[in-house]
């Protein structure tokens, strides 16, 4: 019986896809952009680190001990729909093709941000877990420093914050919100603060924006910004007026769905704003 469970182990593990191999996307130029639900895209990460993006966005499910990537809780569990298969996998095979780098000549760091759609203690457990094979790419923080390297991850959604701010050493940061930002966590615990858009601003693309509104926006870039972090807002219009606005008013990661549009949008007003 030893004998055939065995076989059966290995037959099932040979089923397994492997992790599809990134193409040569490292001389990509890069851009400020976060592809929102990722995965969600014909190539997940293919497709973000094709059009230069510097952030991608994993929404994950704790089911049956393993994290698979869906918004929902997804109706079928298959090993390519695991974060290791879409991204932990073809990340460290990309860095390693790459001598080290995500892109090359881009000093900051690729940022995946992972959320948590299950409990968080369970699922931070697991993911912890997960991570210890992937350590050579991650950025990490230990006894307040923080050893830079290729990938940075923090949590959003569910977020285990006591539990990240307690761990020694920290192997993810934090998805911060506007109210973190009296906590003075630093940038290297929680390195991007994020908020829906229309908490902030109710601004469609068109006419003005209102003026109370507009203060309250550049308040928050500023203070996020004195704390060295990024500010990602979601939900925000997803057109190039809207683009145009946060890109102008300093928002770090462009939040977006459409991953292709933005990039030629950016690499047209990036070209209009560089001279």
């Amino acid at each position: 019986m030893v004998v055939i469970a065995i076989l059966i182990l290995s037959f099932t593990v040979s089923l397994r896809p492997e992790p599809k191999t990134i193409g040569n996307y490292s001389d990509t130029k890069v851009i400020p952009g976060h592809a929102h639900n990722d995965y969600e895209n014909e190539n997940p990460l293919h497709d973000a680190l094709k059009n230069g993006f510097i952030s991608v966005e994993a929404d994950v499910h704790l089911l049956n001990d393993q994290l698979y990537v869906s918004h929902d809780h997804p109706k079928e569990l298959k090993p390519e729909m695991t974060l290791k298969s879409l991204y932990l996998d073809p990340l460290k095979k990309h860095i390693a093709r790459h001598n080290g780098h995500v892109y090359t000549g881009y000093k900051g760091p690729f940022y995946l941000m992972i959320d948590f759609k299950t409990a968080a203690g369970p699922t931070y457990k697991k993911l912890k877990s997960i991570l210890k094979d992937y350590l050579s790419m991650l950025s990490l923080v230990e006894d307040g420093v923080e050893k830079k390297r290729p990938v940075k991850i923090f949590i959003s959604g569910n977020r285990p914050f006591e539990e990240v701010l307690n761990d020694e050493p920290k192997l993810v940061g934090l998805d911060g919100r506007p109210r973190d930002l009296d906590k003075n966590i630093p940038a290297s615990i929680m390195p991007v603060v994020s908020d829906h858009y229309f908490n902030i601003l109710s601004w469609m693309g068109e006419g003005k924006i209102h003026k109370k509104a507009l203060n309250k926006f550049k308040k928050l870039v500023e203070e996020t910004h004195a704390q060295g972090k990024k500010l990602r807002l979601w939900a925000a219009p997803d057109i190039p007026a809207v683009w145009r606005f946060l890109l102008e008013h300093d928002v770090d990661l462009i939040n977006t769905d459409r991953v292709e549009a933005y990039r030629e949008f950016y690499m047209q007003y990036n070209a209009l704003n560089s001279h």
